[in-house]
């Protein structure tokens, strides 16, 4: 039974105008909590009568039903559909994972349930009844909007609400079948105007939901703008008739005109309730947010909207003079929920919005099974092996595999992020790159002591590739006055000492970042004032175009002269041979973040009107000039990077669709591999930060451009790396802070996850065991304590 509380002080008068899931919901559940609440549901439609197939939630959201009412979730169960299992259908393959605790039924079936339910309790059910608006109830105390993605009631009060509705590209045509499914299909089929799939789930004994999804331009490709839902359900029908097996597509739409196919909305509201004059009004479900069917989220979310508002209800006893502050924190608490949720279902929506473009050509279909699997960001590697443990390892073998590792038989295959990867003449032992993060610790453009023991550290930390800091091909080139440099001997000697140290001690391989800080230089240290000028001893800087980084503030930069740019281009030539000459195994070349290269790709920092301006081509040139020659100064065995900001985060910059552009033109140069990063071209950037936040990046340019990648940016622990990894999302993961925290972070990220078959220093091996076992400790007492799964 649900937690009880006492009364509230009088009896209220509740309105749901909209009887889906939201509203009959809350309706049961508050006239469950106090008889006395007198509880309508307006609905449009006829009695026990509804539109749609089924409806999928979680396994978690069972639970809560049965904790709040278990006389509806009772009934539910007896009529849901539970599986386990997701399929893929892909490429005459089919690839089959467990442990992911599904529950489909029929909308009309819940809506029924939830109907009766209701009408037990004593809530007036009001059929055929059209609501305009929240004023249409002036005696209620509270009016709940719950009248669905098109709701009027946010609409007459947008401005209050301030609704963000977001139309998708996808088409999707919502269909059914009396084929049935035992697990959660995806089905994909290309025609010779781009890919189609199908997201399947049985819902009942003999019905299972057909969705259709397309890209628009692969729709409008076949002429089903045009097509009648009749010819649109048999084009279906002959696209998927081997996965149909001879049975019929349906549908129950036939009241809406044209072809049935739709674009996802999605919809997020700023605020969630207000006060019209006489009743409170509340949005709920679908009316104040939507998640994409990618993830099957809708109805969870509209149930459990309905069961936090009441749980407030239930904790507070709210009379009507109580609801603001209450409203409050049912938007409080929700929204932090949904926002989680909609992230999720948002990253899924657009997997499947791009996967025609970007993984059903490029990806073989068991690496297609894990991106897709991992898809919303809620699913991890790990969180994978707790699902389903045995297909992980499978994909775990196969990975191991395609990278050349050979696992002894009886023996478990290394995770992903512990396999080997070549580029040229160079193996790396592992994924992990300690990315190149300034210390500003060098004198006169000379390493010392202080970056033989940080870089050496950080090599014996068991990082297959470890990246020096941006070296500068001058003194003009530096950020600070403290930035190393590779434009004398005694820095080159200097570097040697690091390098040696690093290939002696270790099996690491030793990368060099080559740059120039363009108009971002002459600044002091970061801890003295970061990117705020030198107060003496300034230099001049050099940029595409006449700018300052801080407006009133940064030193003015000049634009480059064609002899600036041939000084310049030696100075990187120079400094590359000389990498060579020390040994460096890795070279990569620094266009990002607003440096001088960056500078000429932007066109936030570049408005030249000479052939090295203008449009993207113009603007690449002078950086693929660099290129080219620092490629052909380098050894042809040994490979380089470009680092790029694939974003700029600011309206009329550098976009995605550009990063994809740069990449091919880097590729055609020679490039090996694209560093993806973003940002810190200009201060008006508004990035949007979170865990693996530049990998999409790193994704759309690897699968989109054809040319590995470094993905880089929040990513934090091993779970992470494996992810991606494993995914295709990048070939190699630079690990920035957290290597600042623990030199040995890839030692210690592998004992964490259990692989113990992982080189330690000599020196350090009597420490292995004992931080192992630590771990399994740790471990085994959290599984102990952890429920076996919730997707939530």
């Amino acid at each position: 039974m649900s937690p009880t509380a006492p009364p509230p002080a009088a009896p209220l008068r509740i309105v749901c105008v909209g009887g889906g899931p939201a509203g009959l919901y809350f309706a049961l559940l508050m006239k469950r909590l106090d008889p006395r609440h007198d509880i309508t549901v307006v609905e449009r439609n006829k009695p026990y009568d509804t539109f749609g197939w089924g409806v999928v939630f979680s396994d978690q959201t069972m639970e809560n039903m049965r904790r709040e009412d278990p006389e509806s979730a009772e009934a539910i169960a007896a009529a849901f559909n539970h599986w386990d299992d997701i399929v893929l259908e892909f490429q005459g393959e089919t690839i089959r994972s467990g442990g992911h605790g599904f529950i489909g039924i029929g909308r009309k079936v819940l809506l029924n349930i939830l109907q009766a339910r209701c009408e037990a309790l004593g809530v007036t059910l009001r059929f055929e009844a059209e609501a305009d608006s929240d004023l249409d109830f002036p005696d209620a105390d509270l009016v709940v909007a719950s009248d669905g993605i098109n709701s009027r009631v946010r609409t007459r009060l947008a401005e209050v609400f301030q609704p963000d509705i977001a139309t998708r590209p996808n088409r999707y045509i919502w269909l059914g079948t009396h084929k049935r499914y035992d697990a959660f299909t995806f089905v994909f089929e290309k025609t010779g105007h781009g890919w189609f799939q199908a997201h399947v789930y049985q819902f009942d004994p003999d019905t299972s939901t057909f969705i259709v999804e397309c890209p628009e331009d692969t729709w409008r490709a076949h002429g089903l703008d045009g097509a009648t839902q009749e010819e649109s359900i048999a084009f279906c029908e002959r696209l998927f008739a081997r996965h149909l097996d001879g049975a019929r597509l349906m549908t129950n739409a036939r009241h809406l005109r044209g072809s049935a196919w739709l674009n996802f909305q999605r919809v997020t509201c700023r605020q969630w309730h207000h006060f019209n004059g006489r009743s409170h009004v509340v949005l709920m479900g679908d009316a104040v947010h939507t998640a994409h069917f990618a993830i099957g989220s809708g109805t969870k979310l509209a149930i459990e909207d309905a069961i936090e508002l009441a749980a407030l209800f239930r904790e507070a006893g709210a009379a009507p003079p109580d609801l603001p502050a209450l409203l409050d924190r049912y938007q409080e608490r929700r929204r932090v929920d949904v926002l989680r949720l909609q992230n999720a279902a948002w990253n899924a929506m657009e997997w499947f919005e791009a996967c025609g473009a970007r993984y059903c050509d490029q990806l073989p279909p068991p690496q297609f099974m894990y991106s897709m699997l991992t898809r919303s960001q809620r699913i991890s590697h790990e969180n994978l092996r707790l699902r389903d443990a045995a297909w992980l390892e499978g994909y775990e073998a196969w990975f191991a595999a395609r990278a050349g590792v050979t696992v002894p038989p009886g023996r478990k295959a290394p995770p992903p992020m512990f396999t080997p990867f070549t580029a040229r003449g160079v193996t790396l032992k592992n994924r992990v790159v300690v990315s190149p993060m300034a210390q500003y610790s060098a004198t006169d453009g000379v390493v010392g002591d202080y970056h033989l023991v940080h870089l050496g550290a950080r090599a014996m930390g068991g990082a297959g590739l470890v990246f020096a800091e941006m070296t500068c091909v001058s003194p003009e080139g530096r950020i600070t006055p403290g930035c190393p440099g590779l434009y004398t001997e005694r820095q080159a000697e200097a570097w040697r000492r690091v390098v040696e140290f690093v290939h002696a001690h270790s099996d690491a391989k030793f990368g060099m970042q080559l740059g120039h800080a363009g108009a971002k230089g002459s600044t002091r240290r970061a801890w003295e004032g970061i990117d705020q000028p030198l107060a003496e001893g300034n230099w001049p800087l050099l940029s595409a175009s006449p700018q300052q980084y801080l407006t009133g503030v940064s030193q003015w930069s000049q634009a480059m002269t064609r002899a600036d740019m041939d000084r310049v281009s030696a100075q990187f030539v120079a400094a590359t041979r000389a990498a060579a000459a020390i040994g460096v195994d890795w070279l990569e070349l620094h266009a990002a973040h607003g440096y001088l290269l960056s500078s000429f790709i932007s066109p936030l920092t570049n408005r030249r009107d000479d052939a090295y301006g203008g449009d993207l081509a113009g603007r690449l040139r002078y950086p693929l000039e660099v290129f080219a020659a620092v490629r052909a100064a380098w050894p042809e065995d040994r490979p380089i990077s470009v680092r790029i900001s694939a974003h700029d985060w600011v309206p009329g910059g550098i976009t995605p669709d550009d990063a994809v552009a740069i990449a091919r033109a880097f590729k055609a140069a020679g490039a090996d591999l694209i560093d993806c990063s973003s940002g810190q071209v200009s201060k008006e950037e508004q990035p949007v930060y979170g865990r693996m936040f530049q990998t999409p990046f790193s994704d759309r340019v690897r699968q989109e451009a054809g040319i590995a990648t470094i993905a880089v940016g929040a990513i934090s622990e091993a779970d992470h790396v494996n992810s991606i990894i494993a995914a295709g999302r990048a070939d190699l993961c630079a690990v920035a802070r957290p290597h600042l925290a623990n030199p040995a972070w890839t030692l210690t990220e592998a004992a964490r996850i259990g692989f113990t078959a992982i080189a330690w220093p000599p020196q350090y091996r009597s420490a292995k065991g004992q931080l192992e076992t630590g771990f399994q400790r740790a471990q085994a007492a959290a599984q102990a304590a952890m429920p076996r799964r919730g997707d939530g």
